[in-house]
């Protein structure tokens, strides 16, 4: 888009990365780090104003199944705004599976690259906007961008620009673009790379990977062309601490360096933490229109 539309509200949609039962976090979706229990930032989140959560099993190519129907069951029944969940869904039969758990979007990559007829069959069986394909990209050295499946670790060969509009000619209603060179960083979004592909496609796009703090996310929304924002570490950075946990439960999980020190860890100075509400108040000042409740008293 050229130009902000008034009538138009950016969504803020949290991301949460699930490895087993465990919300987790990485660097360039590696070395993930256990934060706690997804249950209680999806709380929180949806307490704030979040428009949307967006759910993806951080494991599911390794065991070639999504693993979250149990997460998604219980948030269901608590949580009322949309959820979408990726990772692991290889067929209309798995995207069914999911949205009978409770999931109003399924988020598609992998297989999608491998069979992007898939994106056809989804969308003729459930309607256009339950069907998210996620990008994530990597830049390389002559400035293209490449698709990478499986949770960012296999390259595909396929080009990211050519993909988001393929994508959309297939069916997929929205796009979740992420660049796994920024992700997790706090150094800011892609903006190169958010804005060829809102240039590309005619679809909703969902910028995620490199929020460190409000700025960012203005800036992903204006110079990068974003319709929405998915983003993480800067909404859980904030919660670190708050939920009491038993640390002796996270035994078998792995890396729990931030559960270990009370309150987190030192953060980069880039990152500034920031709760959803408090980020639509700064994107409603600064003239990008929003949803938010209450907003008198905000």
């Amino acid at each position: 888009m050229d130009q902000i539309n008034p009538e138009f509200n950016f969504r803020v949609i949290p991301r949460l990365d699930i490895k087993g039962p465990n919300l987790v976090k990485g660097i360039h979706m590696e070395g993930l780090r256990v934060l706690g229990k997804p249950e209680d930032f999806a709380r929180n989140y949806y307490e704030n104003g979040a428009d949307e959560l967006y759910y993806i099993d951080a494991v599911a190519s390794l065991y070639e199944r999504n693993s979250l129907l149990e997460i998604i069951e219980r948030t269901a029944k608590e949580i009322f705004i949309p959820l979408c969940v990726g990772g692991g869904l290889r067929s209309v039969e798995d995207i069914r599976t999911v949205l009978r758990a409770g999931a109003d979007k399924v988020s598609i990559n992998t297989a999608a690259i491998k069979t992007p007829e898939l994106i056809s069959q989804a969308s003729r069986a459930f309607g256009s906007s339950t069907i998210v394909v996620s990008i994530e990209a990597v830049r390389h050295s002559d400035g293209h961008y490449e698709c990478l499946t499986d949770y960012g670790r296999q390259s595909s060969g396929v080009d990211a620009i050519t993909w988001a509009k393929q994508a959309e000619d297939l069916g997929a209603g929205e796009l979740i673009v992420t660049s796994i060179d920024q992700e997790g960083t706090g150094e800011g979004f892609d903006l190169e790379l958010t804005s060829k592909i809102s240039q590309a496609a005619g679809i909703p796009v969902i910028a995620s990977g490199g929020a460190g703090s409000a700025e960012d996310i203005k800036r992903v929304i204006v110079a990068g062309c974003a319709d929405a924002v998915s983003a993480a570490s800067i909404f859980h950075y904030g919660l670190l601490g708050k939920h009491k946990y038993d640390r002796s439960q996270f035994a078998q999980e792995g890396n729990v360096e931030f559960l270990k020190k009370s309150g987190g860890v030192a953060l980069p100075a880039n990152f500034q933490p920031i709760t959803v509400r408090d980020l639509k108040v700064e994107l409603i000042k600064s003239g990008i229109p929003c949803r938010i409740e209450g907003l008198a008293d905000a």
